[in-house]
This record gives structure tokens, sequence and C-alpha cells, in this order.
């Protein structure tokens, strides 16, 4: 579903991302891991046309993205949760869901599913996205960018700030989307024990390449943890 090849960024004179490879497939969580500082969040906002690459080729669903615009990546399919959320603070939450069906025809509806997924978000509709606790506006992030039904989606730290047990709701989420077979995700997480109960793939960062990769199970004998302790 995403096939990227030899990607390098700058910023300034600073070399980000150099030659990087990743690979997402369809009902595969893809995590992605390293330290502070590495090009992870370089890497998605690359892979989202928010930030452009000099060299290399980005293929989504076959066809290359890597000149498109982030709206045109957003219609051919891939939904984008930014890290630190940025949900629209003063829309209610409805408002919020709506958002992320900007491109589709006008009056089409919110799909039901997103307040089986997150039921909280039903009980919270009008309430306005900057008066939810912060593991709520995660979700409803995560709800936004799923409102469209895209193929691909790419999570940028859904953890970071967030209560235990709202991290293990995501956990299932992000688990039961994957294994319905119709979407590939690719995760940036730092939090370790997360990343490895969800990954079928893991690709981990340094200094902006790709030092490791492999399979998910695999990820302790590969001694990842200790590749990407802080």
């Amino acid at each position: 579903m995403l096939n990227v090849t030899n990607i390098n960024q700058y910023y300034g004179g600073s070399h980000i991302l150099r030659d990087v490879n990743l690979q997402a497939s369809l009902g595969q969580v893809t995590v992605i891991l390293g330290r502070n500082g590495v090009g992870k969040t370089t890497l998605l906002k690359s892979l989202m046309g928010l930030v452009p690459i000099k060299t290399g080729r980005i293929e989504f669903d076959g066809k290359p993205i890597h000149t498109a615009t982030p709206y045109a990546r957003a219609r051919s399919g891939i939904g984008f949760v930014p890290q630190g959320r940025e949900i629209f603070a003063r829309l209610t939450v409805e408002e919020n869901l709506r958002m992320g069906l900007a491109y589709k025809s006008a009056g089409t509806p919110i799909p039901p599913e997103l307040y089986e997924l997150f039921p909280v978000l039903k009980q919270m509709l009008q309430r306005r996205g900057g008066d939810l606790s912060g593991g709520q506006q995660q979700q409803l992030a995560i709800a936004r960018a799923l409102a469209a039904g895209p193929k691909l989606l790419i999570l940028d730290e859904p953890t970071e700030g967030i209560q235990p047990s709202i991290i293990k709701d995501i956990g299932r989420v992000i688990r039961m989307l994957a294994d319905r077979g119709n979407m590939a995700i690719v995760l940036v997480e730092q939090y370790y024990d997360f990343a490895q109960e969800l990954a079928d793939n893991y690709v981990v960062m340094e200094r902006g390449a790709v030092r490791a990769k492999g399979l998910g199970c695999n990820m302790e004998i590969d001694g990842v943890r200790q590749l990407v302790a802080i």
C-alpha cells in the first residue's frame, strides 16, 4: 500500500532524512521507533506532503505521490493523526468529525462506526474540542482521520500524555482496524511496550536513517528495546 524509496530531506543545511526506505502493507501495523530528534515526525510529515522531500520516491496504492499536495494525498486515502492531536479547540466534537469529511460531498453523514470505536464521542457531540481531556482529544483526532475511510492511517505518538486506560482503548482500535485487512497503519511511538504489542513490522531510526527493521514478533530477540532506550 505504501512504498517509500530512498527519500532525503533537509532543513536548511541539516540532512534530516537520509535514504529512508519504508513499506506498509494492508492489514499490518508498521511501527517506527527511535530516540527524540532522529527524524520520525519529519518522515511522517514528508509522507503527507507537509514538508517536501529533496530526493526519493513515495508510492501509495501503486501511484507516485511525492509531488502531490497534502490535500490530494488525503483525497487518495491517507489519514493523518499528528503529534499533539491538533483538533479544532473552538469547534464541537461533531464539527471536528465533519472536518474529516471536508472533501466529501455535502451532506455526507458521519460514519456511525466512529461512535462504536470511541463511544465517549457520541456522548460529547456538542461539547467543544478544547473542553475534552487529553485522552478524549486523542480519540477525537483518530476518529476525525478515520471519518473519510482511509486506506492508510498514519499516527504520530498517539499515546503521548494519555492516561493508561485510554492507551488500552486506542491500542484495541488500532489492532482492530489492521485486522480487518483493508487498511495499512504506520505508527510512530515512543512507548516501547505499546509499540511491541501492536507491531507486525518495526523500523528503528537513528540520525535520520533506518538503522534496523524486522518483524514485530522479533523485537525482543533483535534487541530493539536497547536500540531505542534513552
